[in-house]
């Protein structure tokens, strides 16, 4: 009998990759978009060996981490990175090289042993890039937790905690460099995501496909009024 494996996740990028995925011999794979979907009785259904979360924004119940072996993924060299937009708070900070942490779900913030890291290089390329990206490597990360159930071992490092940024932190900042402005833009760039933006004469311009030309950025534009407040 096959062993049954969750992935509970709601970019897209991590749903097609998804049904890309081929699940290792022995196990069945199930997706789940919404916490709705995550319930004991189902859980408790299909007993999963795992459930892996790419990316959601939902706490994790106790009842479920304590019960089920679960593991997140995030997009910093943990424990330096812990906290929220990881892939933003590196690159604003100049930092291009990171790595995709697979960690054990524990009831502090990114505080969980570590199953396995692999390096990411975010220096070029939009969010949504980087994201789909990250997709690949964290199904193959997926893929070899399931064949050699890895130990998870405990954070070493000084900690450095993100905050998650907000919607008014994406007003594109005064006396940027060119390739600060170029990680601006493209840092934001991605479904979901708050545009690099800036405000003039009653309209709101927002950037996205952010491309870097010596000592110029050229970028696609959209105007928007500005609403009435």
């Amino acid at each position: 009998m096959k062993k049954n494996v969750v992935i509970a996740t709601i970019r897209s990028w991590n749903i097609e990759g998804y049904w890309r995925w081929n699940e290792p011999a022995g196990y069945k794979k199930h997706l789940v978009t919404n916490p709705d979907q995550l319930t004991d009785q189902w859980l408790k259904t299909i007993n999963p060996e795992f459930i892996f979360f790419p990316h959601w924004s939902w706490i994790i119940p106790e009842n479920i981490y304590n019960k089920y072996e679960c593991v997140v993924f995030h997009t910093a060299d943990l424990p330096r990175g812990r906290g929220g937009s990881p892939i933003q708070n590196l690159i604003i900070r100049g930092i291009y090289k990171t790595k995709v942490s697979a960690l054990q779900v524990t009831g502090g913030l990114d505080e969980g042993p570590i199953y396995a890291k692999v390096p990411l290089d975010i220096s070029k390329g939009s969010a949504q890039e980087i994201f789909q990206k990250n997709s690949i490597i964290v199904y193959k990360m997926i893929s070899e937790i399931l064949k050699k159930h890895p130990k998870p071992r405990p954070q070493k490092g000084k900690v450095l905690i993100f905050k998650r940024r907000k919607p008014s932190e994406s007003l594109i900042p005064e006396g940027l460099s060119t390739r600060k402005l170029y990680d601006f833009i493209r840092m934001l760039d991605a479904d979901g995501y708050p545009r690099a933006y800036i405000e003039t004469n009653g309209y709101i311009l927002e950037f996205n496909t952010a491309a870097i030309n010596n000592e110029s950025v050229t970028a696609r534009v959209i105007i928007k009024p500005k609403k009435a407040k």
